[in-house]
C-alpha cells in the first residue's frame, strides 16, 4: 500500500484517470469526486458498461479496453468486486489501482502488489489530492 508521500508522487505525475463505476448521475459520489478532478485537470475516462459518456467523455465497458496513457485506475465498486478488477488491471500497464474511501480488499492488494503495482485503498481520491496537492 502507498504511503501519503508515494501518493503524492501519483496524484503529481499522474494525467489521465479512469473511473471505474463512474455514474452519469449528478449526486452520486463518483460523479462528484470525478468532477473535481477533473476541476484539477486530470484527463477522465469513464469505466461503466452502462453508461455511453460522462462529462461528454466516451466512456468503455471494462479495464481492458483502456489505453496504456491511463496512469490511475480509480474504483467506485464494493470491495467485493476488488479482485476481478485487480485481475483485469494486472494485464494492463496501468501503474496504480486506486479504491475509494470504504473500499479494500486484502486479496485484490496481495495481487497488484505481487504484479508491481502501486496501491491505495479505502482513500479518497479527491480528498487526498486536495490533502497532498490542494488548488491548482
Amino acid at each position: 500500500m502507498m504511503n501519503q508521500e508515494e501518493r503524492r508522487e501519483v496524484l503529481k505525475n499522474s494525467k489521465h484517470i479512469a473511473v471505474v463505476g463512474l455514474s452519469d448521475k449528478p449526486h452520486r459520489t463518483s460523479y462528484q469526486v470525478t468532477e473535481a478532478l477533473l476541476d484539477a485537470g486530470y484527463e477522465i475516462t469513464p469505466v461503466n458498461p452502462v453508461v455511453e459518456e460522462v462529462f461528454g467523455r466516451k466512456a468503455v465497458a471494462s479495464i481492458s479496453e483502456l489505453g496504456d496513457d491511463v496512469d490511475i485506475i480509480n474504483v467506485f465498486r464494493r470491495s467485493e468486486y476488488l479482485p476481478e478488477l485487480a485481475e483485469e488491471t494486472v494485464k494492463t500497464n496501468i501503474p496504480v489501482f486506486w479504491a475509494q474511501t470504504g473500499v479494500y480488499n486484502e486479496e485484490a492488494e496481495k495481487l497488484l502488489n505481487e504484479h508491481g503495482k502501486k496501491v491505495a485503498m479505502d482513500y479518497c481520491i479527491k480528498v487526498e489530492h486536495a490533502v497532498l496537492i490542494g488548488k491548482k
